[in-house]
Order: C-alpha cells, then structure tokens, then sequence
C-alpha cells in the first residue's frame, strides 16, 4: 500500500518520461488531473467500473466542479457497464462524455462491430500529453506497458487530432483520407489509422521505417499477426544484416491470439528473427525502434485487427531523449524474457497445429 501512494506523489522534473509501470504513470496522470486549470481532453478505449476507474472519474468530476472544461471520448464497447449511471456525477458537475460508434445490429454487424476506437490520449492545458498502449482500468496494474508523458507545444496539436475523433464520434461514414492524414510537428510524426483495409497508414509507415534500418530493430507487441507485406519487410531486413528483436507476452489475455501466432513464428525464426517471451505478467507495451534513433509510441498492435479495423495512433520520430528511454525500456524488457527456442516449436503437439489451422480463417477479426 505504501508504494501506491508513493506513486501518486512523483515529481515532474523533465519534458519527456516513458512509464512502464501503471502504478507509476496513472499516479502522474491523477497529479496533472489535479493541477488542470483550463481543459482536459481524455480519449480510450476502455475505462473500467472498478477502482481505479472510479479514482479517474472522482479527479475528473473534481476538476469539472472547480471550472475545468472536459471531454471524455470512450469506445462504446469497451466502455462496457461505465455506459449506464458511472458518469453521472461527472455530468452534472459539467464534464461531457461521449462513447465512440455504439454497436448497430444490421447485415454488416460481425465486421462494423470490430470498427473500435483504439486510441489513447489525455492532453491537458495545451501544456501535457499522454499517449500509449494503456487503458484506465485496475486488471492491468501488474502489466507492462509503454506510456510516454510528454510536455510542449504537441499538445494542441493532439486536441485537434482529439476533437476530430469527439466530433464524428457516431458516425459511419466520413472523409477517410482527412481523418488519416500525417500531422508532422517538429521531428514528430503523428500516424492514425481508420478501419480502411486498402490504406493500412500505421502499418505502411512500420514498413517503410523497416526498409530504412540498418542494424538493428526492436519491437514490443502484445499480439503478433502480421499481414505478408510486414513479414516480407521483416525477413529483407534480416537478410541484409539487420538484427530484428520482437519481445511478446508469454502469454497475453488473449489466448486465441497466442495459439495462432504460433503459425508465424516459426516460419519467422528460421529466417534469423529472434523471438523473446515475457514472463513475469501480461507485455501489453506498443513500442518500436530502428537503430535505437527511430521510435514508434502508441495505441496499434501488430496485427491484422488493428491494421485493417481500429482507429489507432502512433507517435513516429528520433528525439534523442526519448529514443534513449525506449533503448533502456526494451533491455529491461529482455532481462526478464526468454528466448523462443524453434526446435521446441517444431516438436509441438498437433492439437495446436490444429488449432492454428482451424484459427486461421479468422485472423483478420482476433
């Protein structure tokens, strides 16, 4: 208990911090929540009915009740039961709440239903910004994750990608080419992705990055199903001398996802790509850097879901600070990984082939 409330009393000493910890960053998002003066801007994909859930929603409604203006945006589905009665104290202290795209019943249900809002974003007085792979939510405080606190002038150059989201938060039908537009600032890149099958943006720019790397490539993902063009840009990497690290959960909270990027890893390893596993809890970190200069922080995993049918966003550029800190990150992620070994893949029992064969079919929807 006593490092809990530690963890909610950090200073803020530099401009850039990566947190892995959840304890760690959800305690600097509450204090920047706390000391808000004009507006917040907070964008997930899931908040959770539990305690820490509760704890965000009680700072916010504080701070709306004290004049700072809010808005919430919220998938509809993984708002789950926040939907009915959660915010109503927020509410009616003058905070505003809006649930991204509720789930319609018609004959495209099973694809429009996998149409989420996977971003993550909480911008603070046109001074703060968070962005990463982590929800609100207590079921994740012992994962590991990859949060980047950010302060600057990026900032309102986020709440306009944000207010772009809370403004066509019901609709299906829109400007796709506006909505995935590159917003360049400074040496950053910002790249979002709309469920667009035959202009994949986030998973062009991993591409493209790939093909420019010339000796190494790290990459921190909690599911791996990467589509033929990503894995061909991966194995010219490896051919060309590039040394290509990809570090997964050894076992995420998506257990169907586990059984089927087995059928991948093998493959890939035999070409030279060196697979780790995770083991202490749940990897659920985004991260990617080439040649330890070029870094990718956000919302998008690799795989085909997140390419082809979630609104993602993830922040591209080689600022030298938080290049090192991804660096230190991903080391202190192998020191507690283990390597995939493809002798022990090859010996597998055939139930799992099995169940890699009959998952395939639906790898575009896991």
């Amino acid at each position: 208990m006593q490092r809990k409330q530690e963890t909610f009393e950090m200073s803020k000493t530099i401009k850039y911090q990566l947190f892995s910890d959840p304890w760690h960053y959800y305690g600097e998002m509450l204090n920047d929540i706390d000391a808000a003066q004009e507006h917040i801007c907070l964008e997930t994909f899931r908040i959770g009915n539990d305690v820490m859930g509760e704890r965000f929603r009680d700072k916010l409604t504080n701070a709306a009740q004290r004049g700072v203006e809010i808005k919430l945006l919220i998938d509809y589905w993984g708002a789950g039961n926040t939907r009915s009665g959660f915010f109503d104290k927020f509410i009616q202290a003058g905070g505003e709440v809006r649930f991204f795209k509720k789930i319609k019943y018609n004959f495209d249900f099973f694809t429009r239903s996998h149409r989420r809002n996977h971003r993550k974003l909480l911008l603070i007085d046109d001074k703060i910004s968070y962005i990463g792979s982590s929800n609100i939510t207590g079921y994740n405080l012992n994962w590991r994750e990859s949060v980047l606190r950010m302060e600057g002038e990026i900032t309102p150059v986020f709440k306009k990608l944000f207010l772009q989201d809370y403004k066509i938060y019901n609709r299906y039908i829109f400007s796709k080419a506006y909505y995935t537009r590159p917003v360049k600032h400074e040496n950053f890149e910002i790249i979002r992705d709309v469920p667009l099958i035959t202009k994949k943006k986030i998973n062009n720019k991993f591409i493209f990055y790939i093909k420019q790397a010339r000796e190494t490539i790290e990459i921190e993902t909690p599911y791996f199903l990467p589509g033929s063009m990503l894995r061909k840009s991966l194995t010219d990497a490896v051919q060309r001398g590039v040394k290509i690290n990809i570090l997964l959960p050894k076992k995420s909270d998506v257990n169907l996802v586990d059984i089927l990027r087995n059928k991948y890893l093998g493959p890939l390893a035999k070409r030279g790509i060196n697979f780790l596993f995770f083991e202490p809890n749940n990897l659920h970190a985004k991260l990617f850097l080439v040649d330890k200069k070029i870094f990718g922080i956000g919302s998008s995993n690799f795989d085909y879901r997140s390419f082809r049918y979630m609104f993602e966003i993830m922040l591209f550029g080689d600022q030298k600070e938080i290049s090192e800190q991804v660096v230190r990150h991903v080391k202190e992620t192998q020191k507690s990984s283990i390597p995939f070994v493809y002798k022990q893949w090859k010996k597998r029992p055939p139930i799992e082939k099995f169940f890699e064969w009959l998952l395939l079919p639906f790898r575009h929807l896991l």
